[in-house]
């Protein structure tokens, strides 16, 4: 894809770190030299190609390496280039986006692929600068396209390159020191491999525990050598407990869209949560009571229910052998769901862990999708992780 004509670039500091001095040289072609033996085989480091590295980028965002490479495999099968996505409804994009999580970014990944096709022929900008007033392009993802697609000049930084900067010097920098030491540093010669080379040395080697000193190739030049460990925040981590209820019927399966008016994941598709009302079982490990809502789950309050002590096989028709669901009126006129848990999930979002369980039975809320159809909807993650788990997808 060719680039809309150049734009002026940033202007960067380039003295060099005190610590390293005449040693930068030397500092820069150990660490390329390391990378060209050790670099990851990634799809994306096989193209120059801005679309596709500009999608890697922004799926690679909070998102390990390992659940991107296939979802990056199908996300281009589905839409190859840049018109394809920006002519795609934003429904059929977040379908392809489902278990990468951040919903925001492809919403904002379409804008701008619409934006770039109205208004620049669907060229990327060929500079960091320009880069930046897309939607959804910050100066991170900005600088990462510029120097690996058409190879300006400039550094990037990410938590991997901020760890691997404060070591070598041996203390904390702000954001600010971050760019500029890292612009220092950059081999000029070189930018998309030295950039990538950072990222590398900082998740295969230079890591936040056990960083692997010994086979490290700018050890002479780092101040910690790993002994100081990189300064790390409370990670403020919540629990909260969940329940949904699973119902198939026939080839159907009830699944309920979260409102557009939410913060997180809105439109998506999910199970019917499922509220506890009775937080104590028996002795015999008789199920615990929830409602069937449509309530927003993900948003929900920290649950005190327990779920029953013995899980049961559910039969063919969804409810668990030798306690089936049973109905009986709430107060509130729902009916009342009773009975032990099919099974309970860990799953992670952002500061939030949850304790999800699920219940196979009827709900009262949802619409009846065509399991056949559901891969065209754009369902949330943990909702897939269920799903995959029933066999249902």
């Amino acid at each position: 894809m060719s680039a809309s004509p150049t734009t002026a670039s940033v202007k960067t500091q380039r003295a060099a770190p005190p610590a390293l001095g005449k040693n930068l040289p030397s500092f820069r072609r150990a660490l390329l030299r390391w990378y060209d033996a050790n670099h990851r085989d990634l799809p994306w480091r096989r193209t120059r190609d801005p679309y596709r590295i500009w999608i890697s980028e922004i799926m690679l965002q909070q998102t390990r390496v390992a659940a991107v490479l296939e979802h990056y495999r199908l996300f281009l099968e589905r839409f190859p280039d840049i018109r394809a996505l920006a002519a795609a409804p934003e429904s059929a994009v977040l379908a392809a986006w489902s278990g990468l999580g951040y919903y925001r970014r492809a919403r904002m990944m379409r804008q701008c692929a619409q934006k770039l096709v109205e208004e620049n022929g669907g060229c990327f900008p060929a500079t960091s600068l320009a880069l930046q007033s897309l939607p959804g392009i910050g100066r991170y993802t900005a600088a990462a396209i510029a120097s690996i697609a058409f190879g300006e000049p400039i550094a990037v930084v990410d938590g991997n390159v901020e760890r691997v900067l404060e070591r070598i010097a041996g203390r904390q920098r702000t954001k600010k020191e971050f760019w500029q030491q890292a612009q220092a540093l950059l081999e000029e010669s070189r930018p998309a491999d030295f950039n990538q080379s950072m990222m590398e040395l900082g998740a295969l080697v230079c890591t936040s525990r056990q960083p692997k000193c010994n086979v490290c190739p700018i050890r002479k030049w780092c101040a910690t050598r790993g002994e100081v460990p990189r300064t790390q925040l409370q990670s403020g981590q919540s629990k909260k407990e969940i329940w949904y209820t699973l119902e198939e019927r026939g080839q159907r399966l009830r699944l309920i869209q979260r409102p557009a008016n939410v913060s997180l994941m809105a439109g998506m598709w999910e199970l019917p949560e499922a509220l506890p009302t009775v937080a104590s079982r028996s002795k015999s490990g008789a199920g615990t009571k929830v409602d069937a809502t449509n309530g927003d789950a993900l948003n929900s309050t920290t649950r005190s229910a327990k779920p029953a002590a013995k899980r049961r096989k559910p039969t063919a028709h969804g409810a668990s052998r030798g306690s089936p669901a049973g109905h009986d009126k709430a107060p509130n006129g729902r009916k009342r769901l009773s009975a032990a848990p099919w099974r309970t999930f860990r799953h992670s979002i952002t500061t939030t862990n949850y304790t999800v369980h699920v219940v196979r039975g009827r709900a009262t809320h949802g619409k009846w999708v065509a399991i056949a159809k559901i891969s065209d909807l754009p369902i949330t993650g943990l909702t897939r992780k269920i799903l995959k788990a029933a066999g249902i997808i």
